[in-house]
């Protein structure tokens, strides 16, 4: 957080359109791909399986609800919810460039998920090792980070060290496997992508997404006081170790259930946030909605493109950071701001 940021308002143009974005990006995205659909075709087929009527061929129609709409709703979830972690983060620790795996529950659960994989389990225990594993680097992250003494500084660093003591054991994980089939399986994963979505993996993965989401956007007004000492936010009748616990609590779910959906897929909750933060201001009331929905579109965009560019799918993280880290460079050299 810097402190010439100007605090920014949504009016009613920015609060339509953050609503209908999402939406709209979801709907053309729906028709893209190897067997194109118009919008009108994509909206029969949708409707058609409440209606019971459609015009649109079968193929057409399994293609939406089989393969296409649960991967656009991962790919909104997920960036959505990382968007909304690295924004959480970065005001937590005062600093625009903090990351989802601040904390090591990315790197935690890519070691859960290539556990799942070298353990035999399928998607949903796999989803389930990545998940709880994610949980537990936060929780040492914060056992070894915290105290009375202690700054955000030291968590900030504890959560550097779990990071590589997680890293290292995905290292090991990925030499145990067998070279044949689950290494390659384990290297493709922690590339990250979305070609495994479904709805099964959805009902596991996308309820803490959506509460940790809710939650944080249910205290977005009192996330502006997070950069501040505890001695001033005594001031304000706010309880700065509560609203902390909360915050770490929410984005560390979040983050920890989208790696276990999708792997790692980095570049989301640095690059949104923080282009949000340039346009709309540090008022968490404008961006922290704002990073949900160019969260959500950005995600939704990235793997279009990565399932349609060429013929094998690219991995997500691939296009996430061939596209950020330019981008990124961009928005750091323009001094002004980012404007419209």
């Amino acid at each position: 957080m810097t402190g010439t940021a100007r605090i920014g308002k949504l009016n009613l143009r920015w609060k339509i359109a953050l609503v209908i974005l999402p939406f709209v990006t979801a709907l053309i995205a729906l028709g893209i791909g190897r067997y194109f659909m118009t919008p009108a075709e994509v909206l029969d087929a949708i409707l058609g399986r409440f209606t019971g009527r459609y015009e649109v061929s079968d193929m057409a129609y399994k293609t939406i609800w089989n393969l296409r709409i649960p991967r656009i709703l991962l790919a909104l979830l997920v960036g959505a919810g990382l968007s909304t972690a690295g924004c959480a983060f970065q005001s937590l620790f005062a600093n625009p460039l903090a990351t989802p795996d601040t904390l090591g529950v990315a790197s935690g659960a890519s070691f859960g998920a290539a556990l799942g994989i070298l353990l035999g389990f399928d998607m949903l225990g796999m989803q389930t090792t990545s998940f709880l594993m994610g949980a537990l680097a936060v929780a040492l992250t914060w056992l070894g980070g915290s105290g009375k003494s202690r700054g955000l500084s030291s968590v900030v660093l504890s959560g550097i060290m779990m990071g590589s003591l997680f890293n290292a054991l995905v290292s090991l994980v990925k030499y145990l496997a067998d070279a044949e089939t689950q290494l390659p399986a384990i290297t493709y994963w922690l590339m990250g992508g979305l070609n495994s979505a479904g709805y099964r993996s959805l009902l596991f993965g996308a309820p803490p997404v959506i509460l940790g989401i809710f939650l944080l956007f249910c205290i977005r007004w009192r996330m502006n006081l997070l950069p501040l000492s505890e001695d001033e936010s005594k001031s304000s009748g706010i309880n700065l170790y509560v609203l902390r616990g909360v915050t770490i609590i929410c984005a560390t779910v979040i983050t920890a259930s989208c790696v276990s959906m999708c792997g790692q897929v980095g570049w989301v909750g640095l690059l949104i946030p923080h282009m949000c933060r340039m346009k709309f201001g540090s008022n968490h009331m404008s961006l922290v909605p704002a990073s949900i929905s160019f969260g959500a579109v950005f995600m939704v965009i990235v793997d279009t493109a990565a399932r349609t560019m060429t013929a094998s799918e690219i991995p997500v993280s691939i296009l996430t950071a061939i596209i950020g880290a330019p981008f990124f460079i961009i928005l750091m050299r323009k001094s002004g701001g980012w404007q419209l």
